[in-house]
């Protein structure tokens, strides 16, 4: 997939002028930053896979793959606040395209979908979200690649202090009715993603 040009066509599915281009170049520059293992473009990449295999499900598609490009612009392991300032960011981005005010909303609510913390409301908040969760359910080798380069994203935290609070996430995850919130994704994904959980959340309590 090239993504410049994926960028591209998402801009002219909105039927608005092209974006300037420093807002392509601000966004890659970003995800390209040497801290980030897992968070960068590739991840940005396979949730546009994601997105292609799980399109029928959105009601507004491209405002859900807007949302996908903005929603880890701002990652800062230091701060509570990512998808907040990413929201924001992606807010000025498309307000100064021309995008129509209620678009802008819209994707800027999808990039909130993703902090995590309580079930999405509406139909694209849900798919987003499902989208971003859906590495917890892949094969096992690829799960513990994702695992090892979130602990590399939060070197900086001691080895107790990380196991204990990775732990905590993984947990609230598991202790859902279901992992992913819509039927496709729950299909696909669900209980893969419980077995990598359950097992992690053992490797991080020392229990293997």
């Amino acid at each position: 997939m090239n993504l410049s040009n994926r960028w591209s066509a998402a801009w002219q599915s909105l039927n608005v002028a092209s974006p300037s281009g420093l807002i392509f170049q601000d966004l890659v520059q970003a995800y390209t930053q040497p801290e980030r293992a897992y968070h960068s473009l590739v991840h940005v990449l396979d949730c546009l896979e994601q997105l292609d295999w799980g399109r029928t499900i959105a009601e507004r598609a491209i405002e859900v793959e807007l949302g996908l490009w903005f929603h880890d612009v701002v990652y800062d392991t230091h701060a509570a606040d990512n998808e907040a300032r990413s929201a924001a960011w992606a807010k000025t981005a498309l307000q100064n395209s021309g995008v129509a005010p209620e678009v802008t909303a819209r994707v800027a609510e999808l990039i909130l979908a993703t902090r995590h913390q309580a079930a999405a409301t509406g139909r694209d908040s849900s798919l987003i979200a499902d989208i971003d969760l859906s590495i917890l359910g892949r094969d096992p080798s690829e799960f513990d690649r994702y695992e090892a380069n979130i602990r590399r994203e939060y070197q900086w935290v001691s080895e107790a202090a990380y196991r204990a609070a990775r732990a905590r996430i993984l947990v609230s995850f598991l202790r859902r009715d279901s992992v992913f919130q819509t039927l496709a994704f729950q299909t696909r994904y669900e209980a893969q993603a419980r077995a990598n959980l359950d097992r992690s959340i053992r490797k991080l309590s020392g229990d293997q």
